[in-house]
């Protein structure tokens, strides 16, 4: 998708690592209006190049203070100043914007740290339709402050502690708010973002669905040949399957979708999805069985990072061999291969190639991001790989996938592998964790809450603890529930389940899955942990 063909005007987010930064391309999107998020140490060819409305400095752990903290390139000032771009500055893009412009940046005597309640002492700028005096409560998470704005700025609204929480200089464009809007916590923020880009910068709202995929489709169009075929890597999960619909529609019998039974897929899940296949999607798809062949590389492999390279690296070479006997059907070898890359993939495979992000952490890496490998022979097509997972739903639906496919809970691409900690050829550790997680999810939709649930699952512990059952002592495994609510999948909360839901789930698995007698709930949200256990 190429963002100059958007019909909205864009609002670029520098990224400085905010484990929040994510959610401002979110909440933009959620208006109606195209946003993407890049290193905020990219040169500034990369950002002039996008042409933005808006400029968004996001947050970070850094401290301007420090010598190697990050800020945006040179020249990024006069060109927005030229341009009359709109730049806002977020917690340490607002330190930013006061140490770059001339102001002072000091060490707080005073930091704040979640909740606080800010008052306006302006009515102006973002707060233009609030009245001084007017209070709301904000999330910070800051050590310094602005102590001496640059020339021209003013302060609209201060914390209760005295603290500069906005400021703004109307002439030259830049704004700045010390707290997050984006989450939550800051029950107005998703207000002040609206207010901001509507009323300030008047913005246009244009980011349709409807519209990616007409764009997708021409992209996809001019960059194959007309004799060009394409092979796309069916999972059974949304992502893929929304991807290969829309390459389908574009090309139509030139793509050739196969579906690989790695050994790692969850209960009677291959039956499943072919059927779904055939039956509902009419996709042409292959099926292989090379469940001998992931296994065998993954025996002894703990390491969950190991994990996810492995099964990236043999998805490859399947799809290489599916490659050459489409060769000798066809008569040309296909040269691409489709996936369900998602926004969020890329962002947590950071560094992803050519992404230049160098101030945030690998969380993990995907297998059709991270796990990929460099010599790979086809050439990727990821047509959704800006995209957030409920986006992908809305443009499924659209695409006319039928509605329970698309409802249907994420399944990891490396599928049990990290779903089972340690060795997952060790034992039947695999056939105890499919049965457990059948009777989990089958619970849920018979509870009438499926659709409640962003993502559920069962986890197998390599871990083993006494118990009774039958009256006989035992010593078996410990499997762990876990069932989280999300928009994304950046950000997760758990489920919280009734108590006779769990003591009906945890008896039917204790009394129908050998090997088992104790049964665990993880609530952790995503942050500190993310959603697979790994």
């Amino acid at each position: 998708m190429d963002p100059k063909a958007v019909k909205s005007d864009l609002v670029l987010i520098l990224d400085f690592g905010s484990q929040y930064t994510h959610l401002i391309t979110r909440r933009i999107r959620a208006l109606s209006v195209f946003s993407l998020c890049i290193s905020g140490t990219s040169p500034l060819s990369s950002i002039t190049s996008l042409n933005p409305k808006v400029v968004i400095l996001s947050g970070g752990p850094h401290s301007v203070h420090s010598d190697d903290s990050p800020s945006f390139p040179d020249g990024f000032v006069d060109w927005a100043l030229s341009n009359g771009v709109f730049v806002l500055g977020i917690c340490y893009g607002l330190q930013l914007i006061v140490q770059r412009l001339g102001g002072e940046v000091r060490v707080g005597q005073k930091q704040e740290y979640g909740r606080m309640e800010i008052e306006v002492v302006k009515s102006c700028g973002v707060f233009a339709g609030k009245k001084v005096g007017d209070k709301q409560v904000v999330w910070m998470s800051h050590g310094d402050e602005a102590a001496r704005l640059p020339d021209g700025f003013e302060v609209v609204a201060t914390s209760v502690q005295g603290v500069v929480a906005v400021v703004e200089d109307r002439n030259r464009k830049f704004y700045g708010l010390q707290y997050h809007p984006e989450v939550t916590h800051s029950p107005e923020g998703m207000e002040t973002l609206r207010y901001f880009l509507f009323d300030v910068c008047g913005v246009n709202a244009g980011w349709k669905m409807e519209d990616v995929m007409d764009e997708e489709i021409k992209v996809i169009n001019n960059t194959l040949a007309p004799d060009d075929h394409v092979i796309c890597g069916l999972s059974g999960g949304v992502d893929s399957t929304v991807a290969a619909t829309l390459v389908h529609k574009a090309i139509g019998d030139r793509l050739h979708c196969v579906f690989v039974d790695n050994g790692l897929l969850r209960y009677k899940e291959r039956e499943r999805v072919m059927e779904t296949f055939e039956s509902d999607l009419h996709l042409p798809v292959t099926c292989v069985d090379a469940s001998d062949q992931f296994l065998s590389k993954l025996k002894g492999v703990v390491d969950p990072e190991m994990k996810r390279k492995i099964i990236g690296k043999e998805f490859i070479c399947i799809f290489d061999a599916f490659a050459q006997e489409l060769e000798q059907k066809l008569g040309k070898k296909p040269a691409f291969l489709v996936q369900g890359t998602l926004y969020p993939d890329v962002i947590e495979s950071c560094p992803p190639p050519g992404s230049g992000r160098t101030h945030s952490h690998t969380i993990k890496s995907h297998h059709n991001v991270g796990g990929l490998p460099k010599d790979m022979k086809l050439k990727l097509i990821e047509p959704l790989k800006l995209l957030f997972k409920d986006e992908v739903r809305q443009l499924g639906k659209i695409l006319k996938v039928p509605e329970p496919f698309l409802k249907r809970h994420p399944f990891p691409g490396p599928g049990l592998a990290v779903r089972v900690l340690g060795d997952v050829t060790e034992g039947n550790a695999l056939d105890i964790v499919r049965q457990v997680d059948e009777i989990f999810i089958q619970s849920i939709k018979d509870a009438g809450i499926y659709d409640s649930i962003w993502q559920a699952f069962a986890v197998f512990l390599p871990v083993k603890s006494v118990g009774v059952q039958g009256d006989q002592r035992t010593h078996s495994y410990v499997v762990t529930l876990r069932a989280v609510t999300s928009q994304d999948g950046m950000t997760a909360d758990w489920y919280c389940f009734e108590n006779s839901f769990l003591k009906d789930v945890s008896q039917r698995i204790c009394n129908n899955v050998r090997g088992v007698n104790r049964v665990t709930l993880d609530i952790t949200s995503k942050p500190p942990s993310t959603i697979e256990w790994e």
